[in-house]
């Protein structure tokens, strides 16, 4: 297997194998998916700054907000998926260009629908103070300390990397990956530790809104199989979106218990399995 190391975490390139035809039908659907998504997105964001109406409510705003961030994390991802199947090795200062975007974006997705979860339960539970709590002023506000609190959890890993690396680094070509650009053990370190803490709050936090939510509807008898069906449906985008806090965690335990079998691809924000056996080759791309 041709798998390249970097600070023992496993990395590796698209399959050097794979056929032109293969490569070619792997960019063009993910550009087609993209493009498609980003499309449907784009125009909702132009229809919600078409009518003011939306701009004076807080749900409103959360999802455009929650759509002008997807857009930001699939063209990223798109990027960093058609070029790792084109160009193979980036330069690093470029790499670190669409890194830290996907990652910033990636890391907002689950802490907006926590936003969203928040005021749903306001809603719902205690309507009489909905206007006073929820203000225009104090969503965007929120969106801001969002921001605020990803940028500065992965701040420390790009100083370090100005501090630690030298100037030859930056011009190299590597495989554009986040564990071989930010290679600190101190970074992977922190990066586990923020997500575990990230996953404990998010998902504690649904936990109580969304089953105050519940019991609420129920006692209320108001479209209590609605209110559930939407809890259902926030659950499973929010277990979609929790995906990229243990997937470095998931990466390194398959990689210990299937460490001559398994061989892990991440472009992006993409994680590409392959299995590789005598006489076997499976692969989910």
């Amino acid at each position: 297997m041709n798998v390249t190391a970097a600070d023992g975490n496993l990395t590796a390139p698209p399959d050097s194998g794979s056929s032109l035809d293969t490569t070619v039908i792997r960019c063009t659907i993910a550009l087609l998916l993209g493009v498609t998504i980003n499309y449907i997105n784009a125009s909702m964001v132009h229809v919600f700054s078409k009518h003011d109406i939306f701009k004076t409510n807080p749900r409103y705003i959360l999802f455009i907000h929650l759509v002008l961030n997807d857009i930001i994390l699939l063209t990223t991802s798109v990027t960093l998926i058609v070029q790792a199947y084109i160009i193979n090795r980036q330069y690093v200062f470029a790499c670190v260009l669409l890194i830290v975007p996907a990652v910033l974006t990636s890391q907002n997705t689950p802490l907006n629908v926590l936003l969203m979860a928040a005021e749903c339960y306001v809603s719902v539970c205690i309507p009489l103070r909905y206007n006073h709590i929820c203000t225009v002023r104090r969503t965007y506000l929120v969106i801001g300390l969002m921001w605020t609190i990803n940028c500065l959890s992965f701040l420390p890993d790009v100083v370090l990397m100005l501090a630690t690396e030298s100037q030859q680094f930056f011009v190299s070509r590597v495989y554009c990956l986040r564990d071989t650009v930010f290679r600190s053990s101190y970074s992977r370190n922190k990066r586990d530790a923020t997500h575990i803490l990230f996953l404990v709050v998010v998902w504690f936090t649904l936990c109580c809104t969304y089953f105050r939510i519940l019991f609420v509807a129920k006692a209320a008898d108001a479209n209590a199989n609605k209110a559930r069906n939407t809890i259902l449906i926030h659950g499973f985008q929010m277990l979609l979106c929790m995906i990229i806090y243990v997937q470095p965690m998931i990466t390194q335990l398959m990689l210990t218990v299937f460490p001559e079998q398994i061989r892990f691809q991440n472009h992006g924000q993409f994680l590409v399995l392959t299995l590789d056996f005598d006489t076997k080759n499976c692969q989910w791309c």
